[in-house]
């Protein structure tokens, strides 16, 4: 017996935790400091999931987290669908496009939620699938032109992919936060999460893109030939042939990548934006809950766990599905 939970009606031990649940644990006093204070989760829930998103206008958050769940749902029912291409683009492309109406407002459909006030998991899965879904596509040019034989291409590429690589993601995020708008004209409004979206994108897009190269370069030199022996322009060449192939062996890093970016995404409360991380010290400086920072820090480790680990199931399965090797 372990976990220590303090009831009414007694005491019980899993896992080496202690946990109280009473119904007198109203405040930080009843808990007491011999066990876990979980009601402390409880009270500030809607912090760590909505930050300061006004509570009049939650119903958007809500809808945002059952649309992405609804797009989870989907893309796996569609899997073996005629059309599935097809769906899955349309929402590719609406998705962002509702998302960003529904938290933001605006366009005279919803009341404008400014940035500032988002926080909490909502902030920090904004920040992760930005800069995940952006970067990508720029990491695959990125690494397309380091691999191009156009010297002036391939020089341009290979400097921005070392010098990002070489510099550290709080760095770029000062840069982008607090000496970028330096270079603007007075007045100018630039706005902050916007500014750490750009950031934490072309930073990612670096080392997508050596990820990336290293598939191409698993390519047989065969592949090659063989698409120009049958008369394929260079597009159709990686986007028929290479690509599908290099993206394929590449699986396992980009999703590496991928929960890495979503781990560094804690990295924006150093710039002044709320995430999930940076609600633990806003909410155990209440007054009432007091040295709570403990609790705080558990929960927001068991949903990072939960999500990140998801990814990676996700990913193997793809991996065995696509498996196209010979296991005889």
């Amino acid at each position: 017996m372990f976990f220590s939970a303090n009831f009414n009606f007694g005491t019980v031990n899993i896992l080496g935790f202690d946990i109280k649940f009473s119904e007198v644990m109203a405040d930080n006093d009843n808990c007491g400091r011999e066990a876990a204070c979980w009601p402390f989760i409880y009270e500030k829930l809607y912090m760590f999931i909505y930050g300061f998103y006004p509570r009049e206008e939650v119903w958007r958050a809500d809808v945002f987290y059952g649309l992405t769940a609804l797009l989870i749902v989907i893309v796996r029912l569609v899997r073996d669908y005629k059309y599935k291409n097809r769906v899955i683009l349309t929402m590719i492309v609406t998705y962002p496009i509702i998302s960003y109406i529904l938290i933001a407002g605006g366009f005279g459909l919803l009341p404008v939620v400014e940035t500032h006030l988002w926080g909490g998991l909502l902030l920090t899965l904004i920040i992760a699938s930005v800069g995940i879904v952006v970067s990508f596509p720029i990491g695959v040019v990125l690494a397309l032109g380091r691999q191009s034989d156009l010297r002036v291409i391939k020089l341009f590429s290979t400097l921005f992919i070392e010098f990002t690589r070489g510099v550290p993601l709080i760095t770029i995020l000062f840069m982008a936060s607090f000496v970028l708008p330096l270079f603007l004209e007075s007045g100018t409004n630039f706005d902050k999460l916007l500014r750490a979206l750009i950031a934490i994108a072309l930073f990612q897009a670096a080392y997508f893109a050596e990820v990336v190269r290293g598939g191409l370069q698993a390519i047989p030199k065969g592949q090659y030939e063989a698409a120009d022996a049958i008369g394929l322009s260079y597009f159709q060449k990686n986007a028929l042939i290479i690509l599908p192939q290099a993206l394929k062996i590449s699986r396992p890093n980009i999703v590496g990548s991928s929960i890495s970016l979503f781990k560094d995404s804690t990295l924006v409360l150093i710039i002044g934006l709320m995430d999930m991380l940076a609600m633990v010290n806003m909410t155990s400086n209440d007054p009432y809950w007091l040295g709570r920072e403990t609790e705080g820090f558990v929960f927001v480790t068991i949903v990072f766990w939960v999500i990140l680990y998801s990814m990676s199931r996700y990913s193997r399965k793809l991996e065995i599905r696509f498996n196209t090797e010979n296991k005889n």
